[in-house]
C-alpha cells in the first residue's frame, strides 16, 4: 500500500504545505482574484482613463502576486503580509469596495494568518490523540501494583 503513487504525492504536498503559511497565502491570492473578477471595465477603458481606474486593477494584481510570493518564498512572509494588508485595505477605495467586501475580507484574513504564522512551531496533535493520551495516563495512574500489596492501593485512594 505504501507504494501507491497518489499517496506519495499527497504526503509530499502535506510536507510542502507544512513549511509555509499556506492558508494565508491562498486566501490572499483568492481575495485578489475575486476583486479582479468583480471589476467591470475593459482594458481599453482603463488605458484611456485616470490613474484611479488603473489602480483598481493594479492593487488586486499586487494582492495575487503577494499571495503567490507568500506560498513560494515564505522567508519574507512578514514583509509580504504587511504589504498585503495595506494593499487589501487600499482596494476598498479603488475596487468596488474591495470586491464587494468578499475580496477585502479574504485578503485581510490571509494577511493576518500569514503574519501570525510561526515556521518552527510543533505540529498540533489532533483532539482524539490528546484524549487518547489523557485516558492512557489516567489508566496508568489508577492501576494497582499487585506486587506491593493492597495497602499501597488503599494509600493511593
Amino acid at each position: 500500500m505504501a507504494g501507491l503513487p497518489g499517496q506519495g504525492v499527497r504526503a509530499g504536498f502535506r510536507r510542502w504545505r507544512a513549511n509555509r503559511p499556506f492558508w494565508g497565502g491562498l486566501l490572499l491570492t483568492l481575495g485578489g482574484a475575486e476583486i479582479l473578477l468583480t471589476e467591470k471595465a475593459s482594458l481599453d477603458v482603463i488605458l484611456h482613463s485616470s490613474a484611479r481606474t488603473l489602480s483598481g486593477y493594479l492593487l488586486p494584481t499586487v494582492m495575487v502576486l503577494l499571495g503567490l510570493l507568500i506560498l513560494f518564498n515564505p522567508t519574507q512572509r512578514l514583509f509580504y503580509s504587511i504589504t498585503g494588508i495595506l494593499v487589501t485595505l487600499g482596494s476598498w477605495l479603488t475596487s468596488n469596495l474591495g470586491g464587494f467586501f468578499v475580496g477585502l475580507i479574504l485578503g485581510a484574513v490571509g494577511s493576518c494568518l500569514t503574519f501570525g504564522w510561526l515556521p518552527d512551531q510543533e505540529p498540533r496533535r489532533e483532539r482524539r490523540q490528546r484524549k487518547r493520551a489523557a485516558r492512557a495516563e489516567a489508566a496508568k495512574s489508577s492501576e494497582v501494583d499487585l506486587t506491593k500489596g493492597p495497602e499501597i492501593a488503599e494509600a493511593r485512594s
